[in-house]
């Protein structure tokens, strides 16, 4: 009798050693989980973790204080569609060719827009490029189950994001900003309405929190690309109430704008309705990040945080501002092209920590590729490198130059130029008339001082390395406009200093007013939780 329970006691012991040995390697080789957050028009200091005193983002914060803060963080254009489709390829905007927003007028096209330009945009490539790899095809290739949720805006029919690697789309098509708006009835043929009222970026994060929670037993890859904060700008009335209140509490300046050189720029943050706007995002990214702890892939799951381009705060809907850094969307100068840039790898000790390395959204794809443990695709992300080194508390020994090519105007104000940043020097080339500005963001990251005069040496290595690999990947160039009229161009310029200016300083006062309302039901918003 003994021996007969000693050896169903041993064999009951060698089947837990079995079983605890098979679990052990079951975690040890299961992939890690992919949640890549991105957020559109998003400025860099529009985050409570970056410096907003008046914005309130309490869950991405978290994303930020729980992983490493890169404070140098660059979208890889000022515009949406470019940035984009570099985090996909790895690869910056000049090489995959789509330098604008899908859509924009390009070429005598842009004459239509009455501005009286001295240049004629640039053609540029209207859908991402088939024949690379995208980010999503790399990671299917893994064994990896990818999702996409939210704005795509990398082409039409035949190049959404179920034609480069997603097996779920929910809400991505050739659309930029959330036709209809931000609360249900919208129009958006990949995201049926089902509430009236409901909340375009809580939606967005249902979905997402849908699919975690139908494959939390497999590797997945899920992009929650937010149409928020983009314009038309809209919150509920409780959120614009809380907001209107804390701005008066805080004390409302009576001018909000200064003139750039194309247009008024907004100088303080206190719009309500922005910031409605951008605490509906956090609320969403918080419902994802619950989604994760609830399921138990928290520890398991690498969480990504950026944004496509500078905060709007000149053109659209003149919705924030980007200070100390100068300009914002659409611009060459930092307002337009640095941004929040969180990664999360939770099983690395990098908790509030933080990394002054320059990094770029092509370095997302490789990185990610990296920290995945799969093999990396030097061909196709050229221009990206991994920051794994970084995150695990190592030097990356590489000072490799960043570059951005815009040869286009935009309606934020912005001009045609490219822009190479190598170390602290940043230098720009504008295309209109061949004139560069030099700047040391280590000394003057609000670009205040051009010292190309004081620095004639770097900026001819600047400009000589920025030229010559425009050339080496054969960049679209603008191109004079043989109709330019300078009188009527600095007739419209008097016209926005005379008229729009303070017809914008008026609306900024009456969204601020105590008796402001939108329309009778607040955008439908009534009819659901925001």
């Amino acid at each position: 009798m003994f021996k007969v329970i000693y050896f169903y006691t041993i064999l009951f012991l060698g089947l837990l050693l079995v079983a605890g040995c098979r679990m052990e390697s079951d975690q040890i080789e299961k992939k890690p989980n992919i949640v890549f957050i991105l957020v559109d028009d998003l400025g860099l200091h529009d985050l409570s973790v970056t410096g907003s005193e008046f914005y309130e983002t309490p869950n991405v914060d978290r994303i930020a204080k729980e992983g490493m803060m890169f404070t140098q963080g660059y979208a890889a254009s000022r515009v949406c569609s470019p940035s984009r489709a570099s985090i996909m390829t790895g690869k910056f905007t000049a090489r995959h060719g789509i330098t604008d927003w899908i859509g924009a007028a390009s070429g005598t096209e842009w004459r239509k827009h009455n501005r009286h330009d001295k240049l004629l945009p640039a053609e540029y490539v209207h859908n991402l490029p088939k024949d690379d790899v995208t980010l999503a095809e790399a990671m299917k290739a893994a064994g990896y189950t990818t999702f996409f949720s939210g704005k795509w805006h990398l082409g039409n029919e035949g190049s959404y994001p179920e034609d480069h690697g997603f097996d779920i789309n929910k809400g991505g098509w050739e659309k930029g900003s959330p036709i209809g708006g931000y609360f249900s009835p919208w129009e958006n043929p990949k995201l049926p309405n089902k509430i009236d009222g409901e909340n375009l970026s809580m939606r967005l994060a249902k979905e997402t929190v849908d699919f975690i929670k139908q494959h939390k037993n497999t590797a997945f890859f899920a992009f929650l690309s937010f149409y928020a904060v983009h314009g038309p700008i809209q919150t509920a009335q409780q959120k614009w109430q809380k907001y209107r209140n804390k701005a008066e509490a805080q004390g409302i300046n009576e001018k909000g704008y200064k003139m750039e050189r194309v247009l008024p720029i907004r100088q303080v943050q206190d719009n309500p309705i922005y910031a409605g706007l951008v605490e509906s995002m956090d609320d969403a990214v918080g419902l994802v990040l619950q989604a994760l702890k609830d399921t138990g892939l928290e520890k398991n799951t690498i969480v990504v945080f950026t944004s496509d381009n500078g905060g709007v705060a000149s053109g659209d809907a003149f919705s924030t501002s980007n200070l100390p850094l100068r300009g914002g969307k659409g611009y060459q100068w930092e307002g337009g092209i640095r941004e929040p840039y969180f990664i999360k790898v939770p099983w690395l000790d990098d908790s509030g920590s933080q990394s002054d390395f320059p990094v770029i959204g092509a370095d997302f794809y490789p990185t990610l590729l990296d920290l995945a443990g799969i093999e990396l695709l030097p061909e196709q992300h050229m221009d990206g490198i991994s920051l794994k080194p970084l995150l695990e508390g190592k030097k990356i020994d590489v000072d490799r130059p960043l570059f951005w090519h815009y040869p286009h105007y935009g309606n934020q104000g912005g001009n045609p130029s490219s822009v190479i940043r190598e170390k602290n020097w940043k230098l720009i080339h504008y295309w209109e008339d061949g004139t560069e500005e030099l700047y040391n963001l280590a000394a003057d990251v609000g670009e205040q001082r051009n010292v190309i005069d004081e620095h004639a040496d770097v900026a001819k290595t600047l400009s000589e390395k920025l030229l010559g690999w425009l050339t080496s990947v054969n960049a679209d160039m603008p191109k004079s406009d043989p109709e330019y009229d300078p009188v009527l161009a600095a007739k419209r310029r008097q016209t926005i200093i005379d008229e729009r200016w303070p017809a914008l300083e008026a609306q900024r006062m009456e969204f601020l007013s105590e008796d402001f309302k939108p329309n009778d039901d607040w955008w439908g918003s009534k009819a659901t939780k925001d």
